[in-house]
C-alpha cells in the first residue's frame, strides 16, 4: 500500500468520526449546529497542530526533549482511555461531560485526550517516519478533515432525526455508547499491555 494512503487511513480509523460522535453526544443534542461547528473546527486545528509537531519532530520530543521510553507513553496513555472506557459503561455520556471540565475548555478538552491520544499520536510519529514533511503533513490534515466533515454531517442529520424520534435516538445513543466503551476498553488494555511487553523485552 501507498505509504500516504497507509498513513491518512491509519490516522482516520484511529480518530473514527463514529466513535467521537458517541463520546460527544451530550454536546451533539446541547449545542445549535453553529457553536458545535465553532468548537468542532478549534478542537480540530489544535489536533492537527499536535500531530504536525509529533510528525516533524516525535523522535526528538522522546528521545531528547522527555529522554523517555514511548512504552511509557503507551501504559499511560492506555491507562487514560481504560478511565474513559469504565465511566462511560457505568455512567453514560454524562462521564465525558464530567471529565471534560468546565464548558469555556471545551475545545482543547475535545483534543485532549478524545482526538489526541497514544494511537493517533503514534500515527502521526509513523507519517513523519515514512513520508516527507510535506506529504505527512497533507495526510494528516486530510485526515482530520474529513473526520470533522462526516462528524458535521452527523450532527446535520441527528439534528433533524431528533424532532421527530427523539426517544428512540435517546436510547440508541445510550446503548451504542456503551458498546463503544467496552470496545475502547479493551483498546487501552491492549495499549498497556504492549508498552510493557516493550518494557520487558529491554529489560530481560
Amino acid at each position: 500500500m501507498d505509504p500516504f494512503i497507509k498513513s491518512f487511513l491509519l490516522l482516520f480509523m484511529l480518530l473514527n468520526p463514529f466513535l467521537l460522535i458517541i463520546y460527544l453526544v451530550d454536546l451533539v443534542q446541547e449545542m445549535d449546529f453553529h457553536a458545535f461547528l465553532k468548537v468542532l473546527i478549534r478542537a480540530s486545528c489544535i489536533s492537527s497542530a499536535v500531530f504536525i509537531t509529533f510528525a516533524l519532530l516525535g523522535d526528538l520530543i522522546f528521545e531528547r526533549l522527555l529522554q523517555a521510553n514511548f512504552a511509557s507513553f503507551q501504559i499511560f496513555g492506555g491507562i487514560v482511555f481504560l478511565m474513559i472506557g469504565l465511566q462511560f459503561v457505568f455512567k453514560g455520556p454524562d462521564a465525558i461531560k464530567n471529565l471534560r471540565g468546565k464548558p469555556e475548555h471545551i475545545a482543547g478538552a475535545i483534543a485532549m485526550p478524545i482526538m489526541i491520544g497514544p494511537g493517533t499520536v503514534s500515527a502521526s510519529i509513523l507519517a513523519g517516519r515514512e513520508l516527507p514533511p510535506v506529504w505527512a503533513i497533507t495526510s494528516i490534515l486530510l485526515a482530520i478533515g474529513l473526520v470533522a466533515a462526516i462528524m458535521i454531517g452527523l450532527k446535520k442529520v441527528h439534528d433533524i432525526v431528533r424532532t421527530r424520534n427523539e426517544p428512540l435516538i435517546e436510547r440508541y445513543v445510550e446503548v451504542a455508547g456503551r458498546i463503544v466503551a467496552l470496545v475502547v476498553g479493551t483498546y487501552a488494555i491492549e495499549m498497556i499491555m504492549q508498552g510493557a511487553s516493550v518494557w520487558a523485552q529491554q529489560l530481560f
